[in-house]
């Protein structure tokens, strides 16, 4: 089956983000969301690590090295932006001012729950980082990951194997497969398939039960 490739997932939820929301970004993939917001639209975009207003990733030799986001990769800051202490972004994060957070995730539950911790092993993602303050203060949850692991096991499941990130908190998942909305008592709803992508096929690489959108 055809797959949506990395670019494209971001892209695809950036599409979906309305006008005037404050959205922070997470490591990894919810990073390339920058890149595929339009600039005539209102999309304020937040970074953990001190920046709201960020921008796209720079031009190839124009990166500032005193501007990065929380992946520690340069970025831009649109016009009105700023950045401050990493104190003052956690108030943003827990006092309940951002519309939308993205985050990658290694599972999500039926559920809602999320796992997507690691251990700082190899020099990964610092462990937990801010992701259990995103996703208790945020709004709203968004995860966008690879829909299973290189050796093939589903990431979307009944319940999650990891320690969880934050339980229920998840509203919306966006794979190279599809687009999932996580409906209370229901479990996941596909939105979109990927071109090519069947339902049988998708259902048949995915742990936990499909529903189509009624």
């Amino acid at each position: 089956m055809n797959a949506f490739t990395r670019p494209q997932m971001a892209a695809r939820l950036a599409a979906d983000i309305p006008e005037g929301w404050f959205v922070n970004l997470g490591i990894g993939i919810p990073t390339m969301v920058a890149d595929h917001v339009p600039l005539d639209r209102e999309v304020i975009l937040h970074s953990e690590n001190g920046i709201l207003g960020m921008g796209p990733a720079p031009p190839k030799g124009e990166a500032d090295p005193w501007l990065i986001n929380a992946g520690k990769q340069p970025v831009t800051l649109r016009p009105g932006g700023s950045y401050f202490h990493h104190a003052d972004s956690f108030s943003i994060i827990r006092g309940g001012h951002l519309d939308l957070c993205v985050l990658g995730a290694f599972e999500v539950a039926e559920n809602g729950d999320i796992a997507n911790w690691a251990t700082s092993e190899n020099d990964t993602a610092p462990a937990v980082g801010g992701a259990m303050d995103l996703a208790a203060g945020a709004k709203r949850l968004w995860v966008v990951m690879d829909h299973a692991t290189k050796d093939g096991r589903p990431k979307l499941v009944e319940k999650c194997g990891y320690p969880l990130t934050a339980p229920g908190a998840v509203s919306r998942v966006y794979t190279n497969l599809g687009v999932f909305d996580v409906v209370k008592g229901l479990g996941f709803v596909v939105v979109e398939m990927a071109p090519g992508v069947t339902f049988e096929g998708l259902q048949a690489v995915t742990g936990a039960k499909l529903h189509t959108a009624s």
